[in-house]
């Protein structure tokens, strides 16, 4: 399919501008990149691909991304960290038109393969309330009781998969993502999730010498975190794969947020005095992917250690803001 054109949604985003980066990289020479910014505030774009700046919330923009293309990818939608998603619900459910329109697009126009990127907001968020949370397993979705906004919005576009791939054959393919890092993304503007967040309000502390960082909830929340090139890794493995339920894509390195701020300050050579905003927005108190299904598979997870992904994360982020 390397000689088949490829669309890649979402592209001046940070999972989709790597995904364009790393398609070149696997040979694909034949690459459609669509977001809704206008190029120069892409995080990264490739001369050599085929950019489109479309709103994808509307359905002819959506035929015009899809003319041409044999596979898609969807990563598009409106997102960001816990303080975006729990203060912009209907936004974010706004995104179903995105997926819905393409999906349509694709039936009607040829596309063979098409990748939706989910979320791990879709689980159930009352298995979500034990800080040592043994992992989500696929099932743990149901019954729905999602993220409000985004996780329902997500759990409504995998049936929508679904039910494409069941009445009309196209070969969907479904990743549940799980908090993704790294460089060429959000870390500040109020999109940005924890890891960005914490490197940058590291480094602010650090240049004012004001030494302390403030932390949203009581700081023992906690998560996995998975670095991009996992990401990537796992979306192209399931995206050829024969799994047709959506499958979790996420680290199993289970940490809190107090522990995340301790590996920052850690690359960062400082100590600060912690703050704890109570009333800010924090989520569920336990995430963590359970990774049984895709070892077994796929025989591969993504296994990056956190401390490593960090350290390139945090170089990245202090990298911008001293230029």
């Amino acid at each position: 399919m390397k000689d088949e054109k490829v669309l890649v949604c979402g592209a001046g985003g940070f999972i989709a501008g790597h995904l364009v980066s790393y398609l070149k990289r696997r040979g694909y020479e034949r690459i459609r990149a669509v977001d809704i910014k206008p190029i120069n505030e892409w995080y990264q774009v490739f001369p050599d691909v085929d950019n489109l700046v479309l709103d994808l919330n509307n359905k002819e923009n959506c035929y015009q991304a899809v003319n041409g293309c044999r596979e898609a990818y969807n990563l598009a939608a409106n997102m960001g960290g816990m303080g975006f998603i729990e203060t912009n619900r209907a936004l974010c459910m706004l995104s179903v038109l995105i997926n819905t329109h393409l999906l349509m697009a694709s039936k009607d126009l040829g596309v063979e393969r098409y990748f939706f990127s989910s979320s791990a907001c879709v689980y159930n968020a009352e298995k979500q309330m034990d800080l040592d949370n043994p992992g989500l397993k696929e099932g743990d979705a149901y019954p729905a009781l999602a993220e409000d906004g985004y996780g329902w919005e997500k759990l409504f576009s995998e049936r929508m998969c679904r039910h494409f791939r069941e009445d009309f054959g196209i070969l969907t393919r479904v990743a549940r993502y799980h908090n993704v890092y790294g460089p060429f993304g959000t870390y500040e503007g109020g999109r940005e999730k924890a890891p960005a967040a914490i490197c940058r309000k590291v480094i602010e502390a650090k240049l004012s010498g004001k030494h302390e960082i403030e932390i949203w909830g009581d700081g023992r929340q906690t998560r996995s975190f998975m670095y991009i090139d996992d990401c990537l890794e796992g979306t192209y493995r399931i995206m050829y794969s024969d799994i047709t339920e959506p499958i979790n894509l996420g680290s199993e390195e289970l940490i809190s947020i107090n522990g995340l701020v301790d590996i920052v300050e850690e690359i960062a050579g400082v100590k600060l005095e912690h703050r704890y905003d109570l009333d800010a927005p924090q989520g569920v108190r336990g995430r963590n992917s359970d990774n049984t299904l895709i070892k077994k598979l796929l025989n591969w997870e993504p296994d990056l250690p956190l401390k490593e992904g960090m350290v390139r994360t945090y170089n990245w982020i202090c990298g911008q803001m001293t230029k």
